[in-house]
């Protein structure tokens, strides 16, 4: 069977991380992608998540005692504020968003799609060569929608001698299913 938008996101992200490296969660939310990322690095590695809702934080926090995971920390901040938060001179090997809002939360509260593209340019200046950001596109509702189109009309102006930019979608279904955008930094 074809994967879901999310299990794609995480095959694509286990693709590319190895024990050791740094990530980014922009997206937190309630911290599964946060989990998933800390046990791909290791012990040796690191996960900076993000999110501005305490309920997010509280949220992943929980998930991360309850599964004795101490190598993530989570900062309450928006993703377009992650460089500013990170170590100087850091250099990431992924970073996963999922955009939207938080589920089981505020539906108003929601990913926009200046905050979103300033995350992506901050986040690929830092990105390692073969690196991946990772993000899923909820078009569900009206902000979802216009962000999903703007961060696809930035991802094509992306020149292909340093960047990969794929997209996955399923295109037979009803109420805007959530698609997956991968933009992979090449060897120089």
């Amino acid at each position: 069977m074809l994967k879901t938008a999310l299990h794609f996101s995480h095959q694509l992200l286990s693709e590319c991380i190895n024990p050791g490296e740094c990530v980014v969660d922009a997206t937190m939310g309630n911290g599964h992608d946060t989990v998933f990322l800390s046990q791909l690095v290791g012990e040796t590695g690191h996960v900076y998540a993000f999110d501005i809702q305490d309920k997010a934080i509280e949220s992943t926090q929980k998930k991360l005692t309850e599964q004795s995971i101490q190598n993530a920390t989570l900062i309450k901040d928006g993703h377009e504020h992650a460089v500013s938060h990170l170590p100087y001179n850091i250099k990431i090997k992924a970073a996963i968003f999922n955009l939207g809002y938080l589920p089981r939360g505020d539906k108003h509260i929601t990913t926009t799609s200046n905050t979103t593209l300033t995350a992506i340019n901050q986040l690929l200046s830092i990105l390692e060569e073969s690196g991946r950001l990772v993000l899923v596109l909820y078009s569900g509702h009206e902000e979802g929608m216009s962000e999903k189109n703007d961060v696809l009309a930035f991802a094509e102006t992306l020149p292909q001698d340093n960047y990969s930019v794929l997209t996955y979608q399923f295109i037979n279904q009803q109420n805007n299913p959530p698609s997956v955008l991968c933009i992979e930094k090449k060897r120089a």
